[in-house]
């Protein structure tokens, strides 16, 4: 799964939510598992309380979250720390994570090349990551 920005804070939460389902089983897809079996979060948003350093509380980080890849910049308008503390947390209870977070890049360059801005580069080092744990040949 991959989000950017308010798309990372829905990847994330839905990488996050327990297993349990929301809604009665209506045919044989509904026993398939509903978490994603990786995702990919690019400036996330949302998972950081308004000016404090702290996840917010309905955000439950578990063991059987799925491994994540991130890609941020420091000078970002969404604060960097939506990320720092969602790897944190993976991170505690031993969930596989990779971050790339530059000085700069700002927000919402998705995935086209910016000139002199690294962090735009980030499909080559998410594809290495892919590779690396198996989800691409």
């Amino acid at each position: 799964m991959l989000g950017f920005s308010a798309g990372g804070q829905v990847a994330g939460l839905v990488s996050f939510f327990n297993e349990q389902r929301q809604y009665e089983p209506v045919d044989d897809v509904d026993q398939l598992s509903c978490r994603p079996d990786f995702a990919v979060l690019i400036y996330p948003s949302g998972f950081e309380e308004k000016r404090r350093p702290k996840l917010h509380a309905e955000v439950r980080v578990t063991k059987e979250s799925p491994p994540m890849f991130f890609a941020h910049a420091f000078d970002d308008g969404v604060t960097v720390f939506n990320t720092l503390l969602l790897v944190t947390e993976l991170k505690k209870v031993r969930v596989s994570a990779e971050v790339h977070v530059c000085a700069t890049g700002g927000h919402g360059y998705g995935l086209r090349h910016v000139k002199g801005q690294p962090v735009t580069d980030l499909p080559k080092p998410c594809e290495a990551w892919m590779k690396s744990m198996r989800f691409l040949k």
